[in-house]
């Protein structure tokens, strides 16, 4: 199988072969046997090549592994896991290796042998892969596992030092991570961003160095971009450290295999960063990250009078943006930067989110805010916007940009891939990231200019003004449709929490009034 296709042609058909054998496996269930399967080809894959580097060097004069013609000696060192773990290559177990599955693919019980095979590669990388690996295939069909072994077995995936193509799994990996979660929706799309949007907050947060920290990092995409980033400028990688919490165990897994493969390290948790924040003293340089935006039920009644996360108020139970936000803006340190995608209504929502944003707005916090485009989500049709938060507004290497935020709109930015499916190109993502980049005043791009319909910067108190909104289409001279922002369903969420908040404090007023005429005799 050609892995050199154009526009992603070789990973679309690996896909639809993959996915033509799945059967009467459910889709969620199927995600995880994949993955699992095709981590366990890229493990044996660069196993089986550092065993052959290997056994080169035992030959090699001018080697520290030279051996002569002492086979027992060079058996020892075939087998000496630090020779690979030093590499960063799991040691993989005789009975693991494809080579074995593949010549047990018809067996009935293959599914059992597969389990097995991941036990054996934990046991044998215990500080890396205790726990990880998926161990559910004894309940697929032995057809279906046939066939994805023999498919993925025309894969080379151990491609360590292939300059040609030195990202083969990390390619095939993201790739399938993305139709999962286009396949299955809302409940498979929870853990993924699209890369254009990642890539598009990456280039803004500019991530050289320090730490960065995901709260909500699905599959660990921003993780994933933000060493692509530091490649391409030529950054340092051993002077950023990363830090990420998933409250999902088995997209917890699937970050945790993302980030081995490319050879990341990072500390990454498992748990619900409202109700049990697993980095509670970290404060980050930089925050990235895509929460799931207008979630209910996220945990207020969890949250203590004393949560010093909440020091702009608690954002009512049938929303979390602001709790969220809020939780960002807790890490940060001093002088940090946060991007985050969230709903549209986050801009312009009013009652306890309206008050709360507000204080956000005149606490000087907010750098930018960036409209995007809609559909550029699977798990949503509606549009979305990001939000640039800084700490260090008035000591940024750059210029001083107190009381100022940029607001940009990108609505018509994209490229339409389907009916139901838009994307930012390179040119949209650099017009973006370099209009950011001009407000901060930045080296290497164009003196910053406002620009009538696209950005203007606003200062706090214009932004007072206008009710503390913080719609773009407010702000860069162009009015926009009425409900083009906000969908009917999301506003109606939004009155209808305004409403309840209303009715609460109405009762409590009246409770109140109560209690006093009573203390009078009344």
């Amino acid at each position: 199988m050609s892995i050199n296709g154009d526009n992603g042609d070789f990973e679309k058909s690996l896909w639809q072969s993959a996915e033509g054998l799945r059967g009467p496996v459910e889709s969620a269930e199927y995600k995880h046997i994949v993955l699992g399967l095709l981590f366990l080809k890229y493990m044996s894959d660069a196993f089986e090549q550092r065993r052959v580097e290997l056994r080169e060097l035992t030959n090699d004069e001018d080697s520290m592994y030279y051996c002569g013609d002492d086979d027992e000696e060079r058996q020892f060192i075939l087998e000496d896991k630090d020779a690979y773990h030093g590499e960063n290559v799991f040691y993989v177990p005789e009975e693991a290796r494809w080579e074995q599955l593949i010549d047990n693919a018809t067996d009935p019980d293959i599914g059992a042998q597969i389990d097995d095979a991941m036990r054996a590669i934990e046991n044998e990388n215990p500080d890396r892969l205790d726990g990880m690996l998926p161990k559910r295939y004894s309940r697929i069909p032995q057809d279906t596992l046939e066939g994805l072994l023999n498919e993925f077995a025309e894969l080379d995936l151990g491609n360590r030092k292939d300059t040609q193509d030195e990202d083969v799994f990390g390619r095939v990996y993201e790739y399938f991570i993305k139709e999962f979660a286009r396949k299955e929706g809302h409940r498979g799309g929870e853990f993924y961003t699209p890369k254009h949007v990642v890539e598009l907050l990456v280039e803004i947060l500019e991530p050289f160095e320090g730490r960065i920290f995901d709260p909500f990092c699905g599959s660990g995409g921003m993780f994933v971009q933000s060493h692509k980033f530091l490649e391409r400028k030529g950054g340092d990688e051993s002077q950023v450290s990363i830090f990420g919490q998933e409250v999902n165990d088995a997209t917890w897994r699937i970050c945790k295999m993302n980030l081995y493969l490319r050879g990341i390290d990072g500390n990454i948790q498992l748990g619900d960063s409202i109700r049990n924040d697993r980095f509670p003293n970290l404060r980050a340089d930089k925050v990235i990250t895509n929460p799931p935006f207008n979630m209910s039920e996220w945990g207020k009644e969890t949250v203590s009078d004393d949560d010093s996360r909440f020091k702009y108020g608690l954002p009512p139970a049938n929303n979390a943006n602001f709790a969220f936000i809020q939780h960002m803006i807790h890490h940060l340190d001093d002088d940090g930067m946060a991007g985050t995608v969230m709903a549209n209504g986050s801009m312009s929502v009013q009652g306890t989110e309206g008050e709360i944003r507000q204080q956000i707005i005149e606490d000087d916090l907010v750098d930018a805010i960036i409209a995007l485009p809609e559909k550029l989500f699977y798990t949503t049709q509606i549009p979305v916007c990001l939000w640039v938060i800084s700490k260090g507004k008035d000591s940024d290497q750059y210029r001083n940009r107190s009381e100022e935020t940029l607001f940009i709109d990108a609505h018509d930015l994209y490229e339409s891939l389907d009916r139901t499916t838009n994307h930012l190109n390179t040119d949209h993502i650099h017009k973006v990231a370099d209009t950011v980049r001009a407000y901060r005043g930045e080296d290497g791009v164009s003196e910053y200019e406002d620009e009538l319909g696209f950005c203007k910067i606003a200062t706090v108190d214009e932004i007072a003004d206008n009710n503390y909104l913080l719609t773009p289409g407010r702000y860069v001279g162009v009015e926009q449709e009425i409900g083009d922002e906000v969908p009917f369903d999301v506003k109606m969420g939004e009155l209808s929490s305004e409403l309840r908040e209303e009715i609460q404090r109405s009762n409590e007023l009246q409770q109140g009034i109560e209690e006093t005429l009573e203390e009078v005799g009344f």
